[in-house]
């Protein structure tokens, strides 16, 4: 499908063809579940996350960018606020996505329930009870 913009590149550099878009890689959820190996929900929602949050971050430094530019030329007050309520939104978003590291980390110590050192034992019984179980017997 040709449109005008590219008939004329074409008419101008004397070629034959058609403007190629690149597809960029989608985040959505139904790649998302290719990429992920691990079963694990608590792992394959971690990972959801941080490939959330590293795309909003890239797009939102972007914009932040061009923002700049455009605040630059203009410099009217109000577009150096919209920079910098954009800048403290992503400095958050940073905040955040370590945020959900440290969540992380605290999820898998939690599964260790295990206890480490056992440094009080009571033996309810009698003397003689806890004599027959010292020495092996059946109590």
């Amino acid at each position: 499908m040709k449109d005008k913009t590219t008939e004329s590149l074409n008419d101008i550099f004397e070629v034959e063809g058609e403007l190629v878009q690149e597809k960029a890689p989608s985040l959505r959820r139904e790649n998302f579940e290719a990429r992920t190996k691990n079963n694990d929900d608590v792992t394959k929602d971690y990972n959801y996350a941080r490939e959330n949050m590293y795309d909003v971050i890239e797009r939102g430094t972007e914009a932040l960018d061009y923002l700049l530019e455009l605040a630059k030329a203009s410099e009217h007050p109000r577009a150096f606020e919209v920079v910098s309520t954009l800048t403290k939104t992503l400095v958050d978003a940073n905040k955040d996505l370590l945020e959900v590291q440290t969540k992380l980390k605290k999820l898998r110590e939690e599964d260790k329930t295990e206890p480490q050192n056992v440094t009080n034992a009571l033996f309810v019984g009698s003397t003689a009870d806890l004599q027959k179980l010292i020495k092996g017997d059946d109590v």
